[in-house]
């Protein structure tokens, strides 16, 4: 099994409005939006120090049709495109794109996990990447959250496609518990319950940001909407969630404060 396998390798907004979006993430983020569009496929790479972090496009008609918010979309790293898809879809999955071929990039497939959540799978096609970015990287994602229906069942489905394994569970009291997932050992991200009456369902992904003081007057400088934080969160990092200005949700992580 590679690396990458089970690893969160590319994160992509669905959104609205790509150009005000870009120009919003750029502000907030620190990224540099680039034109990198296939025929018929207009498409805006986001990137940090020279590396490619993100990308976003205009939410396809088809998802605005449903009443979808603008959305972040996680990819994660797997071995064989077809074969996880296909395991997905027998626990319980729905395909809702691909497997498809990306022309010089990568095979991929976007799913709902059998509790409704999207996410997506990607084999580049180059083979195994040679950097995959670390996670505390600034302006590369930085933590992976799933609220869930169920999140024991979550995990359980998740775990039998990546080799996801259980780390610290931190006891959140009324909320509930907040278990920690680990790829290859290493804490990737978080999954819990929903508490009644709190946010849907679904993946939240955390940007890395240097200082979160700094972040927060972007954010708001720049059009978009606290919803929580700036908190700090077990281990003395600092985490904002909030709303771009074409309502996507979104979040950032900081290292603890000197």
């Amino acid at each position: 099994m590679s690396e990458s396998h089970g690893k969160f390798v590319w994160y992509e907004l669905l959104t609205t409005d790509p150009a005000k979006a870009a120009t919003f993430y750029s502000a907030v983020i620190g990224w540099e939006a680039k034109d990198a569009s296939i025929p018929g496929v207009p498409y805006t790479l986001l990137s940090i120090n020279g590396e490619s972090a993100a990308g976003l496009m205009e939410m396809p008609e088809t998802l605005r049709a449903t009443g979808a918010k603008p959305l972040w979309l996680g990819y994660v790293g797997v071995d064989d495109v077809d074969k996880i898809a296909a395991l997905a879809t027998a626990k319980g999955a729905v395909v809702h794109k691909g497997p498809a071929d990306i022309p010089n990039v990568g095979r991929f497939a976007v799913l709902t996990d059998p509790q409704g959540a999207l996410f997506a799978l990607f084999k580049s096609h180059g083979g195994e990447s040679a950097s995959l970015p670390q996670l505390r990287n600034p302006g590369h994602g930085g933590w992976h959250e799933l609220i869930a229906a169920n999140a024991q069942d979550a995990f359980a489905f998740y775990s039998s496609l990546f080799g996801w394994t259980k780390a610290e569970a931190i006891d959140m009291g009324p909320m509930g518990s907040y278990q920690l997932f680990a790829h290859n050992g290493v804490p990737i991200g978080g999954m819990m319950t929903c508490p009644q009456a709190q946010a849907p369902t679904g993946w939240t992904y955390y940007f890395n940001v240097r200082d979160i003081k700094d972040t927060l007057t972007r954010i708001n400088a720049s059009g978009g909407t606290v919803q929580m934080g700036p908190q700090e969160v077990p281990g003395g990092s600092w985490i904002i969630q909030g709303l771009d200005p074409q309502g996507g949700r979104f979040a950032v992580v900081a290292p603890p404060k000197e």
